[in-house]
């Protein structure tokens, strides 16, 4: 079955591509293929300079090769075994502060021992927090759960929460989203009923953010909102490099640098110990990059 999920997650980079570059209208994806040091490799496909999109990222990879002993020790595992994984992941930089970044992954992962598990998430992190869009992303991600399974949701948002979180600023990255992980099959029936979630979860991505890329890229903005977006940005690299798991284990596999780092902004900035001025549309957005807001 993991030829077949492979095969899935290349035809969703495919259509996920299509749709941002239709939505965007000037950009085009480069695409560059690559080999894995211990078996597979990956198409990544890089957009940039668009009219919507200043740099993103589409990957898709399928690797395979046995586990290193700092990777057991990232997922906690007990005994070392040859490892397949195979996912989609993304993340997009907006040239305008009114557009939000979003970040993507769907990912499904096999050990030679017979174990199994499928992750993801989407999650978004605007510049400046609109109620009206974090209500609506959070209403499209509540409704495809919701078709799933009732629970998925409140408990796969609230992991986004404790997830996307940066503990040295004490802050979410942006409003969430959903985020889950280790989602172990129990029989095959149940491998393809958590295979449709994550399809599913897949195919939420494009009209939720280009509907968003669109709403908002022709809102006024100034040189105020690009320097308070490099900061933000800033906060985003920290995160990436500091926490996040996906960049860690592609690093600790011998992954292609310039792939796994591809969720990188083309320009990001760091103010000295920088305040927001009180009541400024950027103080309001820091005060709303908590966990816990019920958004849908």
């Amino acid at each position: 079955m993991r030829e077949t999920i492979a095969t899935y997650f290349q035809t969703l980079q495919d259509q996920i591509c299509q749709a941002l570059e239709t939505a965007d209208g000037q950009g085009r994806f480069q695409e560059d293929n690559w080999k894995h040091h211990s078996g597979g490799g990956g198409r990544t496909r890089i957009l940039q300079r668009g009219n919507i999109i200043e740099k993103g990222g589409v990957n898709f990879s399928q690797v395979q090769g046995q586990t290193s002993e700092a990777l057991m020790r990232q997922m906690n595992l007990t005994e070392q075994a040859d490892y397949f994984a195979t996912g989609v992941s993304i993340v997009m930089h907006p040239v305008s502060p009114m557009v939000p970044i979003i970040h993507m992954n769907v990912r499904y992962f096999e050990m030679s021992n017979g174990s199994s598990w499928f992750g993801g998430g989407i999650d978004l992190t605007p510049h400046y927090v609109v109620a009206e869009d974090a209500q609506w992303f959070h209403q499209q991600l509540k409704n495809t759960c919701d078709k799933h399974n009732l629970d998925y949701y409140p408990k796969f948002k609230k992991w986004a929460d404790d997830y996307f979180f940066i503990p040295h600023r004490q802050e979410t990255r942006g409003v969430g989203g959903i985020f889950f992980d280790y989602q172990k099959p129990e029989s095959e029936a149940d491998k393809l009923k958590l295979f449709d979630f994550v399809k599913a979860v897949g195919e939420t991505f494009a009209p939720t953010y280009t509907h968003l890329m669109l709403k908002n890229q022709s809102i006024a903005y100034g040189e105020a909102e690009k320097q308070w977006q490099l900061v933000r940005r800033g906060r985003y690299v920290e995160f990436n490099l500091a926490w996040d798991r996906g960049t860690k284990f592609g690093l600790e596999t011998g992954g292609r640098t310039e792939s796994i780092l591809m969720s990188l902004p083309p320009l990001a900035g760091w103010v000295y110990d920088y305040q927001a001025v009180s009541e400024s549309r950027e103080a309001q957005t820091l005060s709303l990059l908590k966990k816990g807001i019920e958004w849908a």
